[in-house]
């Protein structure tokens, strides 16, 4: 089990997976036709909960298959391969030689520009409600100053 948290990581760079939770349960699928974990299964069929019917739709049709394919076909058991000698080789050739194949490619919910550009949106927003919190400090500062005034100062 510990040598599976360690690996992990390597098969989301050797499977070109990147990290969304699509992505995670075609790995999932993945390293249980591979490795044979069934905690890998049990991820997998309980975390599709949470996609949307379209994810679903894509998870089950396109990537589960590659999984079932590259994972318990072509694929040699990943678990044992040590990543620690392996830091200067090509991964295209790595990948030959293990018998790993590229999934389809990962759809991303909305282009990352778009992402920044709300992520931009946000920050200037919480800055402007900052801004009208110090406004509002400051005049009630000056409202009490009044308040305490008096002509025999």
């Amino acid at each position: 089990m510990k040598r599976y948290r360690e690996s992990h990581d390597f098969y989301h760079c050797l499977c070109n997976l990147p990290v969304n939770v699509e992505s995670e349960l075609a790995l999932k699928f993945f390293e249980f036709f591979n490795i044979g974990l069934p905690m890998t299964l049990l991820s997998g069929v309980l975390g599709q909960l949470r996609l949307t019917p379209e994810k679903r739709h894509r998870l089950f049709t396109e990537y589960l298959p590659w999984a079932l394919k590259c994972g318990g076909g072509t694929s040699k058991p990943l678990i044992s391969v040590y990543w620690e000698e392996r830091w200067e080789q090509n991964v295209e050739d790595m990948k030959k030689e293990l018998g790993v194949f590229d999934p389809p490619p990962a759809v991303w919910g909305r282009p990352l520009s778009e992402a920044a550009k709300a992520r931009k949106k946000k920050l200037a927003a919480e800055k402007a409600a900052q801004e009208r919190a110090d406004l509002e400090a400051m005049e009630l500062i000056a409202t009490e100053e009044l308040m305490s005034w008096s002509p025999e100062r």
